[in-house]
């Protein structure tokens, strides 16, 4: 017993962010941002607070699901960017949402996703649970200096979730870690203590983008063939690839090292940027929402993030 896929949803910002826009406010361009990263816009919030898009994002589930807040046995919330230290986005969606039950944040970057519905996972091979809401939700524009031209053009903000019911659609997930803070951190505040007398850097996003690259490239393509292989599901077989929507020439050299053509492979990298924990969820809830996923296809999504974290999953579309 494993789960499937009973709903999906996603929110957005209103703001949208062109490269053109950026193109004023640090040295970079239109043309520079699309060639090497596949992004033209992103959006960002303004008046919008995560917790909102999460909450956003967790109704539409619920609604594509048929399911009810008071049916679900628990929430978990996947981010790095949440509007509380405490409670956690996940206790404060129980509220929100009208819940009854446990509720927890984690934090894995741009993996949170794949590592929510791992978590999640193991719930329901205890037989523990019925229904499970899993959200990710980032509002990376609060983590990056926006006078930094090599992070600041890559990201966005958004929410996806997805409520899951116990079934077979889990076909198999593996999610990893390579423990390292130099390729990709933000470091927290220490606040106004008056006692610490460390360094305290700026609590803002910092990438080695060429260390970061290696890694995502070479994490995609194993943890994709490792659960392949735990299956015995053929590339060929595959309906879709889900891949973290964090640069598009980083997708581009992961399917050609796997040998899986880009006729195969979501993105929606050119309209959202890299929304981290969210990627996933969001571009899931648009396929799904497009009509893209048709009962019984097979899925397999993939993602890295700081941490550095891994992640891959095949998924059998029940809905």
């Amino acid at each position: 017993m494993s789960f499937s896929i009973l709903g999906t949803g996603s929110a957005l910002p209103e703001r949208v962010v062109t490269n053109e826009e950026l193109s004023h406010m640090v040295d970079t361009s239109d043309a520079w941002i699309r060639t090497r990263t596949g992004i033209r816009e992103r959006r960002v919030c303004s008046s919008e607070t995560v917790t909102e898009l999460a909450c956003q994002a967790a109704a539409k589930a619920l609604t594509d699901s048929g399911c009810t807040a008071a049916e679900l046995d628990l929430i978990i919330c996947a981010t790095i960017s949440a509007d509380y230290a405490t409670p956690s986005m996940a206790c404060i969606l129980q509220d929100k949402l009208g819940a009854h039950c446990p509720a927890f944040d984690i934090n894995a970057a741009c993996t949170g996703f794949l590592y929510a519905l791992d978590i999640a996972a193991g719930y329901f091979a205890r037989k523990a649970d019925q229904k499970i809401l899993v959200v990710a939700a980032e509002a990376m524009s609060r983590l990056i200096d926006w006078q930094d031209r090599s992070t600041c053009v890559l990201f966005g903000d958004g929410a996806g979730a997805a409520v899951l019911g116990a079934g077979d659609g889990l076909l198999a997930i593996r999610t990893g870690a390579k423990g390292s803070i130099a390729p990709l951190y933000a470091p927290s505040s220490w606040g106004n203590s008056p006692f610490y007398t460390g360094n305290s850097a700026q609590p803002y996003l910092v990438m080695e983008g060429q260390e970061v690259f290696r890694f995502a490239v070479t994490s995609m393509v194993q943890t994709v063939e490792d659960v392949l292989a735990q299956t015995g599901v053929r590339k060929e077989e595959l309906a879709w690839v889900l891949p973290h929507q964090a640069n598009i020439r980083i997708i581009d050299a992961a399917l050609s090292r796997l040998k899986i053509g880009s006729e195969k492979c979501l993105t929606n990298i050119a309209d959202h940027g890299n929304t981290s924990a969210a990627c996933a969820a969001i571009l899931l809830d648009e396929a799904n929402r497009a009509g893209k996923l048709k009962k019984g296809d097979l899925l397999a999504m993939t993602a890295f993030g700081g941490g550095l974290t891994t992640g891959a999953c095949i998924l059998r579309w029940d809905k």
